[in-house]
């Protein structure tokens, strides 16, 4: 098979048919053997009707439906481990992502070999001040750590090698930074493609402005454990010995207030006297608890054995999953 397209949605009942003929338009039209797997993330809608009914019709349609909502990166951890396709495209279901960019996309993995391909809405149609401007920061911060020049991480239509979904794992909501993934597992060419990019032609974005903090937060753990995962002694031995250090130097440097106080004659100052003893405690002692427990949480996190056991009430054409 030549391409499978995963499209996670989320209560998009108005525009799945539509996105399907398109999509069926344009492999029928270049010769590609293709399936669409649609993951219902839990849609409270008609959703999981429309793919049903498109699935009677059309073989190519498979589908797979959350109980209940999971998130983007639960939806497309499903889709990546069905999808059979030499080249697996990602794409949203909210028409805003244009199903005429799927041969380009194809070619550039086949014939150019990329690993990867993503896409970039160099226009875009989105408010300015709530998705915009945020979305610029967020991928400047994302392009500075990760140290993959691309232009938009989070755009949902991409191109990927099939080995390459079968070797990553997306989780929580690390749908985001699936090319630091892909980096990380070894998959280093990756490529940048100019997408158009469309108005949002039905209902309201699903997204709120949380995601860019969550965003913020996905990707400082992602950098952290990629630098130190299998390594943490080379950042707690760094920082404790640095910690020690200035905490000797301390004592060094009371100790000889209290000499020189002695050798005065007066009476040699409490360290406890001053407030900014226990201030200092207290953020050294919360400052390396929380971050140990943020470590070590996220540690247990990726060796959980339950971390991808999600609740699919039903499947449409999926043999197992």
């Amino acid at each position: 098979m030549d391409i499978s397209v995963v499209v996670p949605l989320y209560n998009e009942e108005e525009s799945i048919s539509e996105l399907f003929s398109w999509i069926k338009r344009v492999m029928d039209d270049h010769g590609f053997s293709y399936e669409v797997i649609f993951i219902s993330d839990g849609s409270t809608d008609k959703s999981w009707q429309v793919i049903e009914q498109l699935g009677k019709e059309n073989v190519a349609v498979r589908g797979i439906k959350f109980r209940r909502n999971y998130g983007k990166s639960p939806a497309l951890y499903c889709g990546f481990k069905e999808s059979q396709g030499d080249v697996v495209i990602t794409m949203d279901a909210d028409l805003q992502d244009s199903p005429e960019e799927i041969p380009a996309l194809y070619q550039m993995i086949m014939k150019d070999r990329y690993d990867l391909v993503s896409g970039w809405k160099k226009k875009r149609f989105d408010p300015v001040f709530t998705k915009n401007l945020p979305s610029k920061l967020f991928n400047a911060t994302a392009r500075k750590i990760s140290g993959i020049k691309l232009h938009d991480f989070n755009c949902g239509l991409k191109a990927y090698k099939n080995e390459v979904v079968k070797n990553i794992e997306v989780y929580g909501e690390m749908h985001r930074y699936i090319p630091f993934l892909a980096k990380n597992a070894g998959y280093t060419r990756i490529g940048e493609k100019v997408v158009s990019h469309q108005a949002r032609k039905y209902g309201n974005s699903k997204f709120g402005f949380a995601r860019f903090i969550n965003g913020y937060l996905d990707l400082l753990s992602l950098w952290f454990i990629s630098r130190f995962g299998v390594k943490p002694m080379h950042f707690f031995g760094v920082a404790g010995s640095i910690m020690f250090l200035l905490g000797l130097l301390s004592v060094v440097a009371v100790g000889a207030n209290k000499l020189f106080a002695i050798i005065q004659g007066v009476r040699a100052p409490l360290v406890t006297d001053s407030p900014y003893f226990y201030l200092a405690m207290l953020a050294m002692v919360l400052g390396t608890q929380f971050f140990v427990t943020g470590f070590l949480g996220e540690l247990i996190s990726r060796n959980a054995a339950e971390r991808n056991n999600y609740h699919i009430e039903r499947t449409h054409n999926i043999e197992h999953i």
